[in-house]
């Protein structure tokens, strides 16, 4: 029996071994590949910023033209939020009190937006108010509000005079929003249940930075209610996942007047071109287009009190720190308000760490108390994350049973657009293919095509000739296309998720549709097939093969679904210009992810005679249903639930051209 395994998996190995080699005949490209898309990403996103920079520079060289730029900034971040949910009456309850050396916590529960809970602790001190306070928002951490650091951070600031507001971010600590009846989180970490309720988020046009930062907002309405505290005097921390909480917040609320953000700040560019994307509450589409960068968000609230703290050792790239500093310096010094910016560094890594905890609650008493004396933490105790529960559970979603989660509150948002849908249904076809267009970010190409010869190969009895599609500023698209003898009637491209090496390889799929008056074209479409992306810079934990290509792609605005969708176009306009196709019919079969692609070529392109679609994605009302689904993300166009949904395609596109085949 060992002997016929053994031979078995000879075999077995052998026909992979063939497949593989049989497939990687039929490669185009002559260079290595799998990094050519996140190349090319990165090559857009750097034009996009050198931009930025430029427009900075020459608002630089007056205070006019300063101030001009701050307000911009905040112009195009509140733009690029998107509509945030209605806020609800706070109704917020003290669920419990612990008093300790100095000061009392109160567990807090507040609404945000209907039926959706914050759970959270203030920290108030010992005296009579009014204080100044504190907002801190948590990092990444699954006990949030309870992390070690974080209480010593919150701790040390009420023990020096300050009301400490600390809130649990969605998917932390209480919060979990993907969860079973019993309340166990049906993801790993809130990194991963971050980016999942982020990919649905966009499809109604908003994320969960967003939903952070009503949060955070709602929290500040909390802290101005409370007696204890001076609402003048209200600034706001945070470490890591909580130090983008903090900038996106410094931009965005004008109550807040002191800022420390922690282990966060780096050049945006630099980031996604080394690390990559980080979870899905660290950026929101379109920043990139829009030309923010992290720094922008700081220098939209200057000439207020910033204090940058950062670790020489972080992953966080410290260049792109000093890279992010050195343009608020710029602003600062421009505004006459170098004295209100600092950056402190010290020589560790990632986190809130003692010497950083000191120097930020010495910052908030420089502006806050007009004292600038060092601060020194001593050895206080910190308390269980079962004791700073603020909710009888330690889950709102067991302790509310009206919660609305993220998942719920997206599928009402959903219903509310309804109306939306249906108003852009009646536009004229003109109307609604310019809005699609724009919604793919594809942009007007006046270049032309060029075509590369590479070659020819056979696959059975059919010869294809290797060709290279090139048009400038666009990624070099490899085609497989299979000639007639004679003048063709028509055109049948093959469009596959997996590849037109592997369609080339399944020779009696493609030799049952060629004819004598058929050409056949096989085309890889950016980060498919010849160009995918390497598995092992995609972190599986994110749910997605293509995360980090997905990711920068809806950062400079142009979704990845647009961008195949230009590859398509443009493989049309090649048939057009050749005298052998130009007068043919076109069909497309598409495969898998390819589907939605294939729809939207559709729709641009009318004289398209029918789709075959093979394996395809559900509609994106279904992602909302599916949060825990994988590779979406090169699907997501952003706010397109608010225009239209995969079935309305089919519907103006005519159904008598679409053939569905499950």
């Amino acid at each position: 029996m060992k002997t016929l395994n053994r031979a078995i998996l000879f075999i077995g190995l052998q026909f992979i071994v063939y497949s593989c080699y049989s497939q990687k005949q039929f490669n185009v490209l002559d260079w290595k590949t799998d990094v050519s898309l996140h190349t090319y990403l990165v090559q857009q996103m750097d034009l996009q910023y050198q931009a930025r920079q430029s427009k900075l520079n020459n608002a630089l060289q007056t205070q006019a033209g300063t101030q001009a730029y701050i307000q911009s900034v905040r112009n195009k971040f509140r733009h690029l939020l998107g509509q945030l949910p209605s806020k609800a009456n706070l109704q917020a309850q003290i669920n419990g009190t612990i008093q300790q050396d100095g000061y009392r916590i109160e567990k807090i529960v507040y609404q945000s937006f209907e039926n959706h809970h914050v759970t959270s602790n203030l920290y108030v001190p010992d005296g009579k108010g009014k204080f100044p306070a504190v907002l801190l928002f948590c990092g990444h951490e699954d006990a949030a509000k309870a992390t070690e650091s974080y209480q010593k951070t919150a701790i040390l600031l009420a023990k020096n005079g300050f009301v400490v507001f600390v809130v649990d971010p969605i998917s932390q600590s209480e919060r979990v929003q993907l969860v079973d009846e019993q309340g166990k989180a049906l993801t790993r970490g809130s990194t991963t249940e971050h980016t999942l309720l982020n990919l649905s988020s966009n499809l109604l046009g908003s994320s969960v930075a967003a939903y952070e930062l009503l949060d955070n907002f709602r929290a500040m309405d909390y802290l101005c209610s409370r007696p204890e505290v001076d609402a003048n005097k209200i600034g706001c921390a945070g470490n890591s996942g909580g130090g983008m909480q903090t900038i996106y917040f410094a931009a965005f609320d004008e109550r807040v007047k002191v800022i420390v953000p922690c282990s966060y700040l780096a050049s945006r560019a630099h980031t996604f071109e080394t690390t990559g994307a980080a979870d899905g509450c660290a950026q929101i589409p379109n920043e990139g287009l829009l030309g923010l960068e992290m720094a922008d968000y700081l220098i939209a609230a200057a000439p207020k009190p910033i204090l940058v703290l950062a670790g020489r050792y972080d992953f966080i790239d410290y260049g792109g720190v000093l890279q992010s500093f050195t343009d608020l310096e710029k602003v600062y010094r421009r505004l006459g308000a170098s004295a209100k910016l600092s950056l402190f560094t010290f020589d560790d890594g990632h986190g809130i760490s003692k010497p950083k905890r000191e120097r930020a609650v010495q910052w908030f008493r420089q502006w806050f108390y007009n004292d600038a004396k060092p601060v020194k933490e001593e050895d206080w105790p910190t308390l269980s994350e079962q004791e700073l529960w603020a909710t009888a559970k330690g889950k709102v979603s067991l302790s509310y049973p009206n919660e609305t989660n993220i998942v719920a509150q997206n599928l009402k948002i959903f219903e509310q657009q309804q109306q939306s849908r249906t108003a852009f249904a009646q536009l004229p076809l003109a109307e609604k293919k310019a809005k699609i267009s724009d919604l793919l970010g594809l942009k007007s190409v006046t270049a032309t095509i060029s075509l590369e010869q590479k070659g020819k190969v056979k696959a059975g009895s059919l010869e294809f000739e290797k060709i290279i599609l090139r048009q400038a500023n666009q990624l070099p698209m490899p085609l497989l296309v299979h000639y007639p003898v004679q003048k063709a009637k028509k055109v049948v491209i093959w469009l596959s998720d997996q590849g037109k090496n592997k369609l080339a390889d399944s020779l009696a799929n493609l030799q049952a549709n060629v004819e004598a008056d058929v050409a056949l074209i096989l085309a890889d479409v950016r980060g498919m097939g010849e160009t995918t992306d390497k598995a092992e810079l995609n972190d599986p934990k994110y749910f997605n093969r293509e995360y980090r290509n997905a990711l920068l792609a809806l950062h400079i605005g142009q979704p990845l679904i647009g961008q195949r969708t230009t590859d398509v176009l443009n493989l049309i306009a090649m048939i057009k210009n050749d005298a052998n196709l130009k007068d043919a019919s076109i069909e497309i079969n598409a495969v898998g992810q390819l589907v939605p692609v294939a729809l939207h070529v559709a729709m641009l392109v009318p004289q398209l005679t029918k789709l075959n679609l093979d394996q395809a994605p559900p509609a994106y009302e279904q992602f909302l249903h599916e949060p825990l689904a994988k590779d979406r993300y090169g699907l997501v166009i952003p706010n397109v639930l608010s225009y239209y949904d995969l079935p309305q395609l089919v519907q103006w596109i005519g159904p008598e051209k679409v053939q569905v085949h499950l």
